[in-house]
């Protein structure tokens, strides 16, 4: 706790006694429209803790990878595996990296192969126009999925008459990233078309080894989005994305068959993969805007395959694919008496799972597998007087695998005056089992079709507070959230168990539904202060005490935090200089990572009107740390790069 009150204390005294364009930038959130509700409102109105991106701090960040601007952000611990490119997990409020669900354009982006995740790693931060993130259970809102809370990444659309953009970079780890952009923007229509491209060698993954294994990456990713005005009330839309990549690992075991083969074979291991979504949808808006009807029917497919080097070439090391397709109807009255607002779902969303892997431990891993789900949930928001907000909903999905389910939450909003407001959520949520953990087959590895969904309770109270004249904005959260049915891995005997030699003993990993309550509770603090009209500082502390059968959960660090400085030291320079602290947490078999803080600069010149010239330093200071244990991560690095608008 000591570590606690002096961490809160540095930022706090940071805060107190520093250098603004981010308290300005949190006024324009409060306007802009959030993905927390079935329709979407104003921050102003939803009780849940949310954090925005936009578009100038993407551009300021100039961060490779989307994963390392969520670093910054209350409630999120992330945990790479390695260097760019590996596989990434977030975890938000210390529950688990599958309780978070990902929206790019309203298409769900997690993955039903890879254990219903996004790999954080191979999702890039070209082309992205803003990030919300809404921490807390939604699935009343959004199912299964959203058991911790929704990231929705809005990628970027044309604007004006005719744009065209085009920006390379090259860096340490013999990074190179470039691409384009071009659109064009009508009176009815519009569209936009973005292409980027990444390669690095990158750095060798497993720690202490002794080798000079690089593990590289390569990433090509393609989005397009339109839209047409067919009426004043309607119009249709589409997007489509894809990317295609490959990252090259590998395992501890392969790192220690011998610094000989190793050499021979460097990166034993790659991964390629494919991601696919589109989306084709239509919105009508009544002339008097009382009613709203949105339909939308979306697809995702991931193909994932795995390859390994072996003395006799490039052997295929399995395989998996899935395919999700969504179809998904909203309508909403709203009255202006009391801002009354009601919002009716209707969705099915059909899923599909392959698994490719010939024979593992004797049985067939070729499996083929299907599951649909049927739902309805309604939300109503009113202001019953000038101060307060207040929202219910409800959601009921109808699974042909689990059992019918049924979820709730509550959002009350009281504003003090125009500067304080105090915030209080509440609600249920669940998570099913994945296909993985039901039917997959891998070596070491037993699935179990009995497992059950978990469930989870979860309130949180909050306030907001604007201060020197709306320069300075504070934000605090306190969460609490129990999890029953936690499906976790436990290790067991399963063949010669009755021999007195346990060296003889072959153990494998099985998922289940545990006994007893899993909790996660904790505080989150966030400022924003708009110092001068030079100077903006941002900074975030978290404290999350996750435990399961009261034992620290792995990888979820009790003390995070983070400090933003962002200065204009002229009209055409900016430069930001971003801390990241991560305490000490506990990690598979026992071990205790170290806390470690890595401090990253940003600087970018507007050199002419069309010319952007910016320079990234990563790692700064180049700081020895691991995330996940006995991965290596990357030490300094820097990039240079150019952005040209015509």
């Amino acid at each position: 706790m000591k570590k606690l009150y002096s961490i809160a204390t540095v930022l706090t005294g940071s805060l107190l006694t520093a250098l603004p364009f981010a308290a300005q930038a949190d006024k324009n959130i409060e306007e802009v429209l959030v993905s927390a509700s079935l329709l979407p409102i104003t921050a102003a109105r939803s009780a849940n803790a949310i954090t925005v991106i936009d578009s100038e701090q993407l551009k300021n960040r100039a961060a490779i990878s989307v994963s390392d601007l969520l670093r910054d952000i209350p409630g999120l611990a992330v945990s790479r595996s390695g260097v760019q490119g590996s596989q990434t997990q977030i975890r938000v409020r210390g529950a688990e990296a599958n309780h978070l669900l990902v929206l790019i354009d309203g298409v769900e982006a997690n993955d039903p192969s890879q254990s219903d995740e996004l790999n954080w790693g191979t999702l890039t931060a070209s082309d992205i126009e803003r990030i919300e993130v809404i921490r807390g259970p939604q699935s009343a809102m959004r199912g299964s999925d959203a058991m911790a809370g929704v990231v929705n990444i809005v990628t970027r659309s044309a604007d004006q008459p005719f744009s065209a953009k085009v920006f390379v970079e090259t860096g340490s780890f013999s990074t190179q990233n470039r691409g384009f952009s071009i659109g064009h923007k009508a009176d009815s229509y519009d569209v936009s078309l973005g292409v980027s491209d990444l390669e690095s060698e990158g750095a060798n993954i497993i720690a202490n080894t002794g080798t000079n294994d690089d593990d590289g990456y390569e990433n090509t990713s393609i989005n397009f989005k339109g839209g047409v005005d067919v009426s004043d009330e309607l119009r249709l839309g589409v997007s489509v994305r894809h990317s295609h990549g490959v990252s090259e690992y590998d395992d501890e075991y392969a790192a220690k068959i011998g610094t000989d083969f190793h050499d021979q074979f460097n990166d034993l291991l790659h991964s390629d993969f494919d991601r696919s979504s589109s989306s084709v949808n239509a919105q009508f808006t009544s002339a008097d805007g009382k009613w709203n009807h949105r339909a939308s029917l979306s697809e995702s497919r991931f193909n994932n395959n795995n390859f390994k080097y072996t003395a006799n070439g490039i052997s295929a090391n399995g395989a998996t694919e899935s395919n999700k397709q969504d179809y998904q109807y909203v309508g909403s009255r709203l009255w202006e008496a009391l801002e009354q607002q009601f919002s009716l779902l209707l969705e099915q969303e059909n899923e599909e799972f392959k698994q490719l892997g010939g024979f593992t431990n004797g049985r067939d891993a070729n499996k083929f597998l299907a599951r649909n789900t049927n739902s309805i949930a309604f939300e109503y928001r009113v202001d019953p007087v000038d101060q307060v907000t207040l929202a219910i909903g409800g959601r009921h999905d109808d699974n042909s695998v689990f059992d019918d389910a049924e979820t709730w939450k509550f959002e009350g909003i009281y504003r003090l005056d125009e500067s304080t407001r105090f915030r209080a959520a509440a609600g249920t949520a669940i998570k099913n089992p994945t296909f993985g953990e039901l039917y997959g087959i891998y070596s070491g590895f037993q699935s179990n079709s009995d497992l059950t969904p978990e469930q989870s309770q979860s309130w949180e109270l909050g306030v907001d507070k604007a201060l020197l004249d709306d320069r300075l904005e504070v934000k605090a959260t306190y969460f609490n959230a129990k999890l029953e049915n936690e499906i976790a891995t436990k290790f067991k005997c399963n063949q010669n168990c009755d021999n007195d030699d346990w060296m003889d003993d072959v153990w494998v990993s099985s998922p289940e539904n545990i006994d007893g309550i899993s909790k996660q509770q904790g505080l989150e603090l966030s400022s924003s202060w708009l110092v001068s009209e030079s100077f903006v500082l941002d900074a975030s502390y978290t404290y999350t005490d996750s435990t399961q059968e009261g034992v620290d959960e792995i990888r979820r660090a009790r003390n995070l935090g983070s400090l933003n400085l962002l200065w204009r030291a002229e009209d055409k320079l900016t430069i930001n200089v971003n801390a990241q602290h991560n305490g000490k947490q506990a990690d598979i078999g026992g071990v205790t990572l170290d806390a470690f803080t890595l401090v990253n600069l940003n600087a970018n010149l507007n050199a002419t009107d069309k010319l952007d010239i910016y320079l990234r330093l990563d790692n700064l200071f180049d700081e020895d740390y691991q995330e996940v244990f006995g991965y290596q991560t990357l030490g300094f690095g820097a990039s240079f790069g150019l952005r040209y608008s015509l």
